[in-house]
């Protein structure tokens, strides 16, 4: 074929690869700067994707969410005065904080006040619906279904697995489930990295009579000695699911996580979810924390028959596995939102040190909210967050290589809605400037 037959990729100023809040908070800078800008948005999935689609809970204040070696304080909190004039939200009010402060204090536990709003599932789905709309309708093309392959850095083309597109800037943004697209990207275009930091916990339900301090703060983020803390509290109409991910050699292991809906929505059903994770870094020798999480995944399917694990705190407590009588009889007094998960014994699974550490924390927890190791509570295992590739970033602006910037939790930019598009923000000055 000559030259001149050849067909010349559609030319973009700028392609984003994910549509998550990382994706979305760079589209809108470069909207508000430069209104004239050709951008089109990819995602490999049929929707746009990311943090807003699952329960929606936005937190605005420092550090949650903002990974202390890419952001300052002052950074932060000027980045959120950003976020919040685009997104709007209605901040949560918060009630007998102090008790509770002094409850975990007293044990060595940090009970952080943070600036929240909660949209629920479907709040988050509405307001998805609405940003891409703004964005269609300011010009941004969108390739829903389209999954970006491999990049052409010479010619600055990208390829997909349905064609070509010639860019001058690149933004990606996978979120957590690109973390593997980022790393084969990172090695094709010799990119320095590092992944050895990963979380592994487990999601623990139970009633909301047992854990009251969501009526006061709706999601409580405590800090335990030993790298654990709460993450992603659910309630009011609130569900454990089940996430999907492959490994490096197309593997299948799942992790859990768990949304609510709004109480427009579907009201209430009564119970409460959260994780408790501890944050494990490898380092000597260094070693890959995505890879350690796929092991440690497979290891939980394998015992889980293909499935997650469920086990009950009465049965944990009596060293004993939970079995199908341990969901529907007694003090078992509440089925669980995920009901295809395997009765079993999580000590089985989950490696002895993580699982002591995590163990200890909710014993604190329970002595500072009394209940939450009622017999019924369920824990799920595993729940991982795999957001810890670090590239050795260009400028303050995350970029990695000419005219490409790489943002979001998958990049390790940030963990979670609003830093995520913070770092929009941030790569998108970074292409204006």
């Amino acid at each position: 074929m000559t030259q001149k037959n050849k067909t010349i990729p559609q030319h973009f100023d700028c392609i984003i690869i994910g549509t998550g809040p990382a994706g979305l908070g760079a589209a809108f800078k470069l909207l508000d700067e430069r209104r004239n800008i050709k951008i089109l948005m990819l995602d490999k999935t049929n929707f746009s994707t990311g943090g807003l689609r699952n329960d929606c809970k936005m937190n605005f204040s420092y550090p949650i969410g903002f990974p202390l070696d890419n952001w300052t304080s002052e950074d932060a909190e000027s980045y959120l005065e950003q976020v919040e004039k685009i997104l709007k939200p209605t901040l949560l009010e918060k009630q007998n904080l102090e008790i509770y402060r002094k409850r975990a204090s007293s044990l060595g536990v940090d009970l952080l006040n943070i600036r929240q709003s909660h949209l629920g599932t479907d709040g988050g789905l509405e307001l998805i619906k609405k940003l891409t709309n703004q964005l269609e309708s300011l010009g941004v093309v969108f390739a829903l279904g389209e999954e970006a392959v491999s990049i052409d850095e010479t010619d600055k083309i990208l390829n997909t697995l349905k064609g070509s597109y010639r860019y001058d800037n690149l933004i990606i943004a996978p979120g957590r489930q690109g973390f593997l697209f980022l790393q084969n990207l990172m090695k094709e275009l010799k990119i320095n990295f590092m992944d050895n930091i990963v979380d592994i916990g487990i999601r623990v339900e139970t009633r909301l009579e047992h854990y009251p301090i969501v009526k006061d703060y709706y999601d409580p983020k405590f800090h335990f000695p030993g790298k654990v803390r709460t993450f992603c509290t659910n309630s009011g109409n609130a569900h454990v699911v089940q996430e999907q991910y492959k490994t490096h050699d197309n593997k299948t292991f799942y992790s859990v996580n768990g949304h609510a809906w709004s109480k427009n929505k579907k009201g209430e059903n009564g119970l409460v979810n959260f994780a408790m994770l501890k944050t494990i870094q490898l380092t000597a020798p260094l070693a890959s924390g995505h890879e350690y999480a796929e092991i440690i995944g497979l290891q939980a399917a394998l015992l889980g028959g293909n499935k997650p694990i469920m086990q009950r705190v009465g049965d944990f407590r009596l060293s004993k596995r939970s079995n199908e009588k341990s969901f529907n009889s007694d003090y078992y007094d509440f089925e669980p939102t995920l009901k295809s998960c395997t009765p079993g014994d999580i000590a089985l699974a989950v490696p002895s040190k993580i699982m002591r550490a995590i163990w200890k924390s909710m014993k604190q927890l329970d002595t500072i909210i009394p209940g939450v190791l009622h017999p019924s509570t369920i824990m799920y295992y595993p729940e991982i967050k795999m957001y810890a590739n670090k590239p050795e970033f260009l400028d303050h602006h995350f970029k990695v290589h000419d005219g490409v910037y790489m943002i979001g939790d998958g990049a390790g930019t940030s963990r979670g809605i609003t830093a995520a598009w913070a770092s929009g923000i941030r790569a998108a000055e970074g292409i204006l400037n």
